[in-house]
């Protein structure tokens, strides 16, 4: 009897090809099959990889019968890999399903890790990163809406969220009405691309720059918790260091700001009248 074989979850570039982690590469390169959420998208990175595996398409709406295909070539004892568009499989994207049935059937399950536009949207917002929530794509309206929108609201962790390009003014005009104009944020749009562009500011600002400036390809909204009640008076000599340490370290007065108002949950106006006072 043939051993049952490996699904290997393979993560792969955001955008930048060169992202692609020599494991990564390997596998693809050894692997029988490839189950694909977008086989154009895939064909560009086996070609990259000089990777030649049989490519099938596996997305959301996928029939019964290319499961059964992928579980009958696992239990076969073949070595499967399953890929998304871009990043890590299962992640708001499809996969999970596969690796549910595989595992139940007896076939391997291995992680090849590397990039995820979640971790590399919090890498660079300025936010704290220690606890957050991960939301995935905002519901377009209804109460599902609401609801996603006020556990941003109330979240005391930094909240993840993706939005199509087209309805992000929306969503940050939302959010400033829920959270508050002065809730922190950041927007990376693009990641890993040539176009790669990071912006942080309150909502209210975000909402503003991204009404003049429409914004294109790929978008994750990163939002600070909600300000924590403060139990006594902010010692503002401890504001005052924390302030110098982020000028020293190169960060800018507003940005300054924006993280003293965060860390310490006081107004931004404070934060920013303590950073300009040094």
């Amino acid at each position: 009897m043939v051993s049952a074989g490996t699904l290997y979850v393979v993560a792969t570039p955001l955008g930048n090809l060169g992202d692609l982690s020599d494991r990564a590469r390997a596998t693809l390169r050894r692997v029988a099959a490839v189950a694909a959420e977008d086989t154009r998208r895939a064909r560009t990175l086996l070609q990259h990889a000089d990777a030649h595996p049989k490519l099938l398409s596996l997305h959301a709406h996928s029939p019964e019968a290319r499961y059964r295909q992928v579980l009958a070539m696992l239990a076969s004892g073949d070595e499967v890999a399953v890929i998304t568009d871009a990043g890590t499989p299962t992640v708001s994207d499809p996969g999970a399903e596969l690796v549910r049935r595989a595992r139940d059937e007896g076939a391997g399950v291995v992680v090849i890790p590397g990039p995820s536009a979640v971790a590399a949207a919090l890498s660079v917002s300025g936010l704290g990163a220690d606890r957050y929530t991960f939301l995935g794509f905002v519901p377009r309206k209804g109460p599902e809406r609401r609801d996603l929108l006020a556990s941003v609201a109330r979240s005391p962790h930094t909240c993840v969220l993706f939005e199509a390009p087209t309805r992000l003014v929306t969503l940050l005009d939302d959010l400033a009405a829920g959270c508050g104009s002065d809730r922190p944020g950041a927007v990376a749009r693009e990641l890993t691309k040539i176009h790669e562009e990071v912006r942080a500011g309150n909502l209210a600002e975000l909402a503003g720059y991204y009404r003049e400036h429409p914004p294109r390809g790929e978008v994750t909204v990163v939002v600070a918790g909600a300000p924590r009640e403060p139990s006594a008076a902010v010692d503002e000599y401890l504001v005052r260091d924390r302030a110098r340490a982020l000028l020293d370290d190169g960060v800018t007065r507003r940005d300054a700001a924006t993280r003293l108002a965060a860390e310490f949950a006081i107004a931004k106006r404070d934060a920013y009248r303590i950073v300009t006072s040094l």
